[in-house]
């Protein structure tokens, strides 16, 4: 299963009444978008936020992979000299309480990729149709709909009419976003087991900074996160550093990184004369490898806040 956000905008309520997404497959000038390509890469069973002027207010699951097809008569979409597209039929399920990305923007922000991100910095969506929603920020779309839209009912509220109609309206999310969640939650956690297995031996069983070889103490730090890697790259071990739990949270908050020497770089939010209190030193190294090296570079362009 994989996650996908889709910002449709006037485009919704039509594309809701046929139970489809439809994209064109280029513009005028004949120019293709990564944000429509992307439609074929849908597959029956994958799961689509539904994103609305500020709003995720739906969520759907695909019924069928991409097909082509010309764009639907009632779509109000402005004509192309091409009408060719990608149709892509779904079950769509409306919340009945919408989610205002700005409101969680603070817990979305960490999960969004540097590349293909739906959202701006500020909160705003990007323009564009289908974008990639990795595991992580999945499961946090599905837990913030769920403190919405989810809510026991208890014996005396069944009752009374209404209670029994939100119950039902309610039925079919509940199991949706189980699903969608505990799907996410699998592939995430096998993902790091997989990585860990493998990068472990490649460090010795051992801190690379410190030579800590307690298990409960070493975490397999990714150098491009999880958010940002490829399926490839999330269980790539060379996309990561046997570190300890203290060296760890440095490398992963971007607060030390290394160069493709495999020399430590600190923060300059580290003063100096702390460096002893968090085991560091400034002529520290690693001992990387050239399959080492891309993944070590890009942690210190995207996540080194120098």
């Amino acid at each position: 299963m994989q996650s996908y956000i889709v910002m449709q905008g006037r485009t919704y309520y039509e594309e809701k009444e046929l139970g489809i997404l439809w994209s064109q497959q280029q513009d005028s000038a004949g120019n293709i978008q990564h944000f429509w390509e992307r439609m074929k890469e849908v597959n029956a069973g994958d799961r689509i936020f539904h994103y609305i002027k500020g709003d995720i207010v739906a969520i759907s699951v695909a019924k069928t992979g991409y097909r082509e097809e010309s764009k639907p008569t009632t779509l109000d979409l402005p004509v192309t000299e091409s009408d060719k597209g990608y149709l892509v039929e779904v079950d769509y399920h409306e919340l009945e309480k919408p989610l205002a990305i700005e409101d969680s923007f603070n817990e979305i922000l960490p999960l969004l990729p540097i590349k293909y991100s739906p959202f701006q910095e500020n909160a705003n969506g990007n323009q564009g149709y289908l974008y990639p929603c990795n595991e992580e920020l999945t499961i946090k779309l599905v837990e913030l709909i769920g403190d919405l839209n989810i809510y026991e009912i208890d014996e005396e509220q069944l009752e009374f009419v209404m209670g029994t109609v939100r119950k039902t309206e309610h039925d079919f999310l509940t199991p949706i976003l189980a699903e969608t969640e505990a799907e996410a939650k699998t592939k995430v956690r096998l993902g790091h087991q997989r990585f860990r297995i493998d990068l472990m031996p490649l460090w010795h069983d051992k801190c690379a900074l410190c030579d800590i070889a307690l298990p409960e103490l070493l975490k397999a730090s990714y150098a491009k996160p999880w958010k940002d890697s490829t399926n490839n790259e999330r269980v790539e071990p060379n996309n990561g550093i046997l570190l300890c739990r203290n060296h760890d949270a440095l490398y992963t908050n971007g607060l030390i990184a290394f160069d493709g020497q495999g020399k430590i770089h600190i923060s300059s939010r580290i003063p100096e004369e702390d460096y002893n209190k968090y085991g560091l030193y400034g002529k520290m190294r690693i001992t990387r490898n050239e399959t080492n090296k891309p993944y070590l570079k890009w942690h210190k362009k995207h996540v080194f806040n120098e």
